[in-house]
C-alpha cells in the first residue's frame, strides 16, 4: 500500500475525526483544517498532525498541499460545493472524495475482509454489538461505527485484523462504493427521500448493495420487501430470534443477526459468543440513560418509535415520549405513518416542531399538528424545547415515569444541557 498526504476538512468532526485516526493508523500522512478546536483536533495535534483551526478559506490548504503534496482531500456531505477548500483542492487537481471513498480504499489497500452492516433501522447498534462481541471473543478487527461507543472509539484501523466491521449507510449512496465480503442487513424501510426519490429507487439502490456482497444474512421479510433473488443471501425466519436477556424485540433481532455472522464465519463458541452478545453496553443515542427515568434516542422514522417504545415498555408501565421530527422533506413521505398503532406503548405524546435540515426550500413546512392528525387514542401535546416542556419532563420523572425523547436533530443537546444544569 503507498502511503499517501491526506488532507480532512472538517477534521475534528464526528465523521471525520476517527477516520483521520484510522488513517493514520494505517500509514499514512495526515494533515486537516476545522473551524473550532476540539477534543479530537487535539488529540491528532498530539501526535504530530498539522491542524489549521480558523478560516476555512482554501489559503492554508494551498500553502499544505505547496509544503508536501496533498494526494486526498476527503471532506463530509455537509460541505457545500463551493466550499473554498473543495474548490481549492479542486484546482489544485488534488482526488476529491467524500468519507466513505477513502474508507472504502483504505479496506480495499489493507485486504482486510469487509463486514458491512446495511438497512434502514438499527445499523449503529448492531455493528457496536459485533465490535464489542469480537472484542469479548479476542478477535482483532477493525470497525468504523456511526455513533460514539462506549468502550472505545467510534474507529479503529487494526493492521493485524483480518476483519474490518464497518456501519455501512445508505445516505447519499454512500454503500454503493463498497463489495463487502459479508453484509447483514438490518431492517428495510423507505427512508431518505432527498437520495432515493421513490421507493422503487431505494429498493433498487439494496438489489444493487446485495448483489455487491459476496455474501448477505438478512431477514425474509426484508429479502421479500426489495425482491432480491440472490443466492448468496441467508434469509432468516421470524423463529429464529435467539431468546437473549436483551430488552427490546428489536435488539433480540440485532443480537440474532450477529450470533448468525459469527456462526457464518466459524468464530467463538456458541454459549461464548451468547455470553458476548448479551453482555453488550450499547452505543451513545441508542436508548441511552442520561438520568435517573429518562431516555435519549436518535430515531425518526415511525418504525424506530415503534420499536424503541416497546422496548422502554419492558421496563416501565408508563411511558412517556417527547419525539422531535427530523427533516420536512422526510416528513412529507412519512405523515401518513404516524398512527395510533406507532405509538400505542406510549402513555402520552409531546410533540416538538420539525427539526429543519437540507431542506427543499420550496417544499410548505408541515406542522404538528399536520403530522399528528392521525394519533386520537392517548394524550398529544404539542410543545417547544423551553422551560415548560423541561418541568414537564422533570415532573414526570419524579413520579417514576420513563421520560424517552427521540430525535436526530437539537432535542439530544438540548436534554443534556438541562440535565447537566440540574445536577
Amino acid at each position: 500500500m503507498n502511503d499517501m498526504n491526506i488532507y480532512f476538512s472538517g477534521i475534528g468532526g464526528v465523521g471525520l475525526g476517527p477516520l483521520a485516526q484510522m488513517a493514520i493508523d494505517a500509514g499514512h500522512t495526515v494533515v486537516g483544517s476545522d473551524l473550532v478546536d476540539g477534543l479530537t483536533t487535539q488529540e491528532l495535534a498530539s501526535q504530530n498532525v498539522s491542524v489549521h483551526i480558523g478560516a476555512q478559506d482554501g489559503q492554508y490548504l494551498q500553502t499544505a498541499h505547496s509544503r508536501s503534496p496533498i494526494d486526498w482531500f476527503v471532506y463530509t456531505a455537509a460541505l457545500a460545493d463551493a466550499h473554498p477548500e473543495l474548490v481549492a483542492a479542486r484546482e489544485l487537481g488534488i482526488h476529491t472524495t467524500k468519507r466513505d471513498g477513502l474508507l472504502a480504499k483504505i479496506i480495499e489497500d489493507s485486504g482486510q475482509k469487509l463486514i458491512a452492516v446495511a438497512g434502514t433501522h438499527g445499523k449503529t447498534t448492531t455493528t457496536g454489538m459485533l465490535v464489542w462481541a469480537f472484542e469479548q471473543l479476542g478477535i482483532p478487527a477493525s470497525y468504523s461505527v456511526g455513533s460514539q461507543l462506549g468502550f472505545g472509539p467510534s474507529g479503529k484501523f487494526d493492521p493485524a485484523a483480518n476483519y474490518f466491521i464497518y456501519e455501512c449507510d445508505e445516505f447519499d449512496r454512500n454503500f454503493l462504493k463498497f463489495h463487502p465480503f459479508l453484509s447483514i442487513v438490518v431492517s428495510i424501510d423507505y427512508d431518505h427521500p432527498d437520495t432515493y426519490p421513490s421507493e422503487e429507487d431505494y429498493k433498487a439502490a439494496f438489489r444493487q448493495f446485495l448483489h455487491q456482497s459476496k455474501a448477505t444474512i438478512l431477514w425474509q421479510q426484508d429479502a421479500n420487501y426489495v425482491s432480491t433473488r440472490e443466492a448468496s443471501a441467508w434469509s432468516l425466519q421470524p423463529d429464529e430470534i435467539v431468546d437473549l436477556a436483551i430488552p427490546g424485540e428489536h435488539n433480540r433481532r440485532n443480537a440474532t443477526l450477529v450470533l448468525k455472522t459469527l456462526e457464518r464465519l466459524k468464530l467463538g463458541e456458541n454459549l461464548a459468543n451468547r455470553d458476548a452478545v448479551s453482555s453488550f453496553p450499547g452505543t451513545k443515542r441508542r436508548f441511552e440513560k442520561l438520568a435517573d427515568n429518562i431516555y435519549s434516542d436518535y430515531g425518526h422514522h415511525p418504525a424506530e418509535i415503534t420499536a424503541t417504545l416497546q422496548m422502554a415498555r419492558e421496563l416501565c408501565d408508563h411511558v412517556v415520549l417527547v419525539y422531535q421530527p427530523h427533516q420536512n422533506i422526510r416528513q412529507h413521505e412519512l405523515q401518513e405513518q404516524y398512527t395510533d398503532k406507532v405509538f400505542k406503548d406510549a402513555s402520552e405524546v409531546y410533540w416538538l416542531p420539525t427539526y429543519l435540515t437540507r431542506e427543499d426550500p420550496d417544499l410548505g413546512i408541515l406542522t404538528p399538528e399536520q403530522l399528528t392528525k392521525n394519533i386520537s387514542e392517548r394524550p398529544l401535546h404539542i410543545t417547544e424545547l423551553d422551560d415548560a416542556l423541561w418541568r414537564t419532563i422533570s415532573a414526570h420523572r419524579d413520579v417514576g415515569h420513563l421520560v424517552l425523547c427521540m430525535g436526530a436533530g437539537s432535542i439530544d443537546g438540548w436534554l443534556r444541557k438541562r440535565i447537566s444544569s440540574a445536577l
